[in-house]
Formats: structure tokens, C-alpha cells, sequence
């Protein structure tokens, strides 16, 4: 399977910040904001991802540890996109890229956490591959206007998805999240502008339903989806990682302890990364990974 990181945004909200330096390259507390949407996508198992930014985008992104690809035993190209591309014409960006292959999609500024969230991810990445189905996942949230939106049936079956609805038929946002089997590029070229005159993910989605072929998997208790979009989203999604990893002594979203932990590189690898981190709390922490004193 591949995967596709969108980290196209200009990330305007975010000024001045993201005038002198690439949104994904914004700290999330300890660690670029690169480093979430990446590690989601490892731990459904996929190495093979292209990065997806607008023409300002890699430039400024020439330095960051994305290009330190060996190191997680990852690829990853980039393309670029025009300012606001529509989110389907992603996959017309990435089409060659892509190919006939099942792909998952997730949007740079989200952030996922949760315990045995690779083993649903891992099941996204099968219904795709072997039953040729769409999964994306479902969020309880208190303001479902802001969102694309998914309507359940008595039963809990997907009955509708409805982007940003006036009066939404349920609290469940649809996230940023996204596994489509193979030709998602072919089955984009079909979406049309919606209600709101956009060509909509939501449109993508409901695509695959009206078909009988889109699955929504809930993240319930236990879960957490953020995005740092915003200067106060960024600041709480800071404060959830650090109280986390204060709490738990862990380090969320650490690509190189993934990439170990798969076998996707050595322990001799792991511990080269650790030593380009210096003497910080990342680098010690994959320096307790490759000594074994994590345990899973």
C-alpha cells in the first residue's frame, strides 16, 4: 500500500510562524508536526509515502528529517501542488506515484493517538488490499457543522456523508484520515463540485458508500484526534503530547522507534539516529528503545 502525507497548506492561520518556515515543520511540542501524519501511516505498515506540498513547501523542507528517509527505512518523494487543490485532485497529483496500488491519505496537521491504534489501522490497510473497500474513521465531536459528517442507521450502519451540514445528522466528524483500494485516482476524476460549489473529500467518500464500499471505523474512549491548524490548536495538541509522555515516560509519534520496532532497521541504525539527536529527550529515548528497556 502507499501513502500520501497532504502538507500543501500555506498554513495562513498560522502567521507569522509559517512565513519564515514550513506549517509541518512547526514544533509539536518536542518534534516537528511532520513527524505525526508520518508515524500514522508506518504504523498501518506502509514505507512507501510521498509527501505532497505546495511549490514553497519543499524548499524550505530541504532540511528537515523527512530527508533522513534511510533512517526509517522509508521513501519519500514529493510533488507539488497549486495553492487550494482541491482535496481529490491530490490523488491526480500523485496518480503516476499511486498507481494501480491501494492508498491511504492523511492530512499534515492531524494527530492521532491511542492505544492499539496500529492494529486498526493494520485492518484499514486489509480491508483495502483484500476486500477493495474504503475505511475512513469516525470522531465524537460537539460542533459537527465544522466537519464532514457521518449518519448511522439504528443499526450502526453508514446511511450518509454530508460535508460541513447546516444540521448534522449526527456528532460524528469524518477526520483526516483515509484508506481507499486501488484506482482511488481513476474514482477521483469522477467527483464533481458539491452543494457548496468545492470538489470535496466528502464527495470522494460518498462515492465509494453510494457503491457499498465504505466502512467507518469509530475511535471511541481511549482515542484522540487533534489538529494544529490553528495558533490555540497547536498550543493544545503541545500540551496533549507533553502530558502524555510526562505522564507515561514514552515518546509519541517516533518514526525510528516504528521503524525498529517492524524491522524495517537495526539496532546499529537506531542507535546512529539517537546520536544525531544529541543529548535531547528524543535521542535518549531511542537510545531506551534500541537497549530494550521499552517493552511492547
Amino acid at each position: 500500500m502507499k501513502g500520501i502525507i497532504l502538507a500543501g497548506g500555506a498554513g495562513t492561520r498560522l502567521y507569522p510562524l509559517t512565513m519564515v518556515t514550513s506549517k509541518q515543520l512547526l514544533p509539536v511540542y518536542d518534534k516537528p508536526m511532520i513527524y505525526y501524519p508520518l508515524s500514522t501511516l508506518m504504523l498501518a505498515g506502509i514505507q512507501d509515502i510521498l509527501i505532497i506540498s505546495h511549490p514553497g513547501g519543499p524548499p524550505r523542507a530541504s532540511s528537515t528529517s523527512w530527508a533522513t528517509a534511510a533512517s526509517m527505512a522509508c521513501i519519500f518523494p514529493t510533488r507539488c501542488s497549486p495553492r487550494r487543490t482541491a482535496w481529490p485532485r491530490h490523488f491526480f497529483v500523485g496518480e503516476e506515484f499511486i498507481g494501480g496500488d491501494a492508498c491511504a491519505m492523511i492530512l499534515g496537521d492531524n494527530i492521532f493517538y491511542g492505544n492499539g491504534f496500529s492494529r486498526i489501522l493494520k485492518n484499514a490497510v486489509k480491508n483495502a488490499q483484500e476486500n477493495g473497500r474504503a475505511t475512513v474513521f469516525g470522531y465524537y465531536v460537539n460542533d459537527p457543522e465544522r466537519f464532514g459528517i457521518v449518519e448511522f442507521d439504528e443499526a450502526g450502519r453508514v446511511v450518509s456523508v454530508e460535508e460541513k451540514p447546516a444540521h448534522p445528522k449526527s456528532n460524528y466528524a469524518i477526520t483526516g484520515l483515509y484508506f481507499y483500494p486501488g484506482r482511488v485516482s481513476s474514482l477521483a476524476k469522477q467527483v464533481r463540485p458539491s452543494a457548496r460549489g468545492e470538489l470535496e473529500i466528502t464527495s470522494l467518500n460518498d462515492l465509494y458508500l453510494q457503491d457499498g464500499k465504505l466502512d467507518v471505523q469509530l475511535l471511541g474512549r481511549g482515542f484522540a484526534w487533534l489538529d494544529t491548524g490553528t495558533m490555540d490548536s497547536l498550543v493544545e495538541a503541545a500540551d496533549f503530547v507533553r502530558m502524555i509522555e510526562k505522564r507515561q515516560g514514552i515518546k509519541i509519534s517516533a518514526p525510528e522507534e516504528i521503524a525498529f520496532k517492524y524491522g524495517w532497521i537495526d539496532r546499529d541504525t537506531l542507535l546512529e539516529s539517537a546520536e544525531r539527536y544529541g543529548k535531547s529527550p528524543y535521542g535518549q529515548h531511542l537510545k531506551n528503545v534500541a537497549d530494550g528497556k521499552l517493552k511492547y
